[in-house]
């Protein structure tokens, strides 16, 4: 049985200011049903039964003209009993991304227990609005426990693509294992996007967490310039109005390696700073110039709206993506927002690195942060961070590679040891939270990151000091970029001709750094058992080759209780 629910309810997942976490009363586990027991009642937030009673599939065969799903459908941010369902519907041709055209229109949905939609589990409708640019989204409830489950979607008398989702284990599961793809840092103009392609081949995966720079918004010919663009932006000019940044995202969901992702896995997301502009922060980015782009706040609040009208994101509180997701008992995942709360970027020699003023999280956040840490019962803590938290100093870089380090990762041409858009630029939030794990023994803590388009396996230090070498209070693995620039790319030579020397000397003076690969582009897959955390580390054979091939490059895992990095020989699959 459901329920119709009007519009302003069913654009609501929580009222505003609410806690940004899915927690156990939160998760609808009375309603859930776990594998051989009765089915309850579903219940449905954000779409209800109408008229749907007559299949899709049977509609659709009727179908000779009428409104089209071109940019594909997608799902996210699973719960034990529950899954958000997206997509686009284009109802008339004229009804393009960004332009405001087009009638509201009524599109039915549907997830089933089986790819040939025989045993259909829940159904509804909801109203795709030219004001939220003919996106809809369907928060679904009342599905079983750790359950595949496909879904599609219907407006008319036309049939979307259908789509595999998955839901989370129970809250009370101790699950063998869990298995997570992770990526980051997609520019459209360096390349395609092949690693979405190789997750989606993958039929072993619970969801894929995307960690940032979903899209860039750079004008095109920009980064990287115009002789090594691999293919041209849409729209081609600096993103800057909310019709800006729905066209961007439109040209990234009609992307068939995108598309294939989406259809393949729940995708769990959260933003970094090109979501916005280069180098964003609360009252500004180093990419946006006020006097001739606008109102940062205006154009802030453009790029928010569209990230939410066109990914699969469920928010709790508005206006961010910080929130939590339980996977059993084996593991919590704490999604963070380094970019909506954070002080502007310091400039290096005022001191203001280590202001007690200055914060990349927002004092909520870190509360938050820190509180869900405590209060977690899960073998892991696993912690989505867009920005590197591990620190890491350049001092004994040669100059010849410190250069293009200097220009790649916004350091001081003076060379001095700190990135200031990670956390490196906000040591005293660092120092609360890393002092929090110890201060509390929380054990296992695991950070989840991207942005630096590089591979890293690290040790996270209590102190930031590297010799002599600080005890470690947590791991961390950082994956590569998916096609934006590293190194060698940023000065076009061969792979290997900076990064040899600048590798080894990075990890000279930073120790708690054990494995770091500045060449490749691809992705990783997280899988974790009871005993330990593995980040297998795959990496595509040329991102400007849309058949690109992918390989495994290495594997480090933390056995559990250790806080400690270690190799090992050979990914889990």
């Amino acid at each position: 049985m459901t329920r119709r629910l009007d519009r302003s309810e069913s654009d609501r997942t929580g009222p505003a200011g609410s806690e940004p976490a899915l927690d156990d009363g939160d998760l609808g586990e009375g309603d859930s049903a776990g594998p051989g027991r009765p089915r309850r009642r579903t219940l449905v937030k954000a779409a209800a039964i109408g008229t749907a009673a007559v299949p899709l599939a049977a509609a659709a065969a009727r179908a000779t003209a009428g409104p089209a799903f071109l940019h594909g459908v997608a799902s996210g941010d699973p719960l034990p009993d529950g899954i958000l369902l997206w997509t686009r519907v284009t109802p008339v041709p004229e009804a393009a991304p960004g332009s405001g055209r087009g009638p509201d229109t009524e599109v039915a949905w549907e997830i089933a227990e089986d790819a040939a939609f025989t045993s259909v589990a829940a159904s509804g409708t909801v109203t795709a609005h030219a004001a939220a640019d003919h996106t809809v989204k369907a928060d679904v409830r009342g599905l079983r426990p750790a359950t595949d489950y496909w879904y599609r979607f219907r407006a008319g008398d036309t049939l979307s693509p259908a789509a595999r989702t998955r839901t989370a284990p129970a809250a009370d599961a101790n699950p063998d294992g869990l298995r997570f793809g992770v990526v980051s840092c997609a520019n459209w103009e360096a390349g395609y996007f092949s690693a979405y392609r190789h997750l989606a081949a993958r039929r072993d995966l619970d969801a894929v967490l995307h960690l940032g720079d979903y899209l860039y918004e750079f004008a095109t010919g920009e980064h990287p310039k115009a002789k090594y663009t691999v293919r041209p932006h849409e729209p081609a000019h600096e993103i800057t109005t909310l019709a800006d940044y729905r066209v961007r995202h439109a040209a990234h969901k009609a992307d068939a390696d995108v598309r294939a992702l989406h259809t393949a896995h729940p995708v769990i997301a959260i933003w970094d700073d090109h979501e916005f502009a280069d180098n964003a922060w609360s009252g500004g980015a180093k990419n946006h110039s006020p006097d001739t782009e606008g109102d940062w706040q205006t154009r802030q609040a453009a790029a928010k709206q569209a990230y939410f009208e066109w990914m699969p994101v469920r928010t709790s509180t508005e206006g961010t993506v910080y929130r939590r997701l339980r996977f059993g008992r084996l593991a919590d995942l704490h999604l963070l927002d380094l970019r909506s709360f954070r002080s502007q970027q310091a400039r290096i020699g005022d001191g203001a690195v280590d202001s007690p003023d200055r914060t990349i999280t927002g004092r909520a956040q870190l509360d938050w942060l820190k509180a869900g840490l405590s209060a977690s019962q899960s073998a892991w803590r696993l912690v989505g961070t867009s920005v590197m938290i591990s620190p890491v100093a350049f001092g004994s870089v040669p100059a010849k590679v410190l250069a293009p380090l200097t220009e790649l990762l916004g350091l001081p041409s003076g060379g001095l040891a700190v990135n200031v858009d990670q956390w490196d630029g906000y040591t005293h939030d660092r120092a609360e939270l890393i002092g929090h794990l110890r201060d509390h023994a929380i054990r296992d803590t695991v950070f989840l990151t991207g942005d630096i388009h590089m591979a890293w396996a690290n040790e996270v230090p209590v102190t930031a000091s590297t010799y002599p070498k600080s005890p470690s209070a947590a791991t961390e693995f950082v994956v590569t970029s998916v096609t934006s620039d590293n190194v060698d790319d940023f000065l076009h030579v061969p792979a290997g001709t900076v990064s040899t020397v600048a590798e080894a000397a990075i990890r000279a003076a930073n120790r708690h750094v054990k494995w770091l690969d500045m060449d490749g582009h691809g992705y990783g897959v997280l899988d974790l058992t009871a005993a330990r955390a593995q980040m297998d580390y795959f990496l595509v054979s040329d991102r400007g080759d849309p058949d690109a091939t992918s390989s495994w490059a290495r594997s480090y895992r933390t056995p559990r209780g250790t806080q400690q990095m270690e190799r090992a020989e050979a990914p889990v699959a």
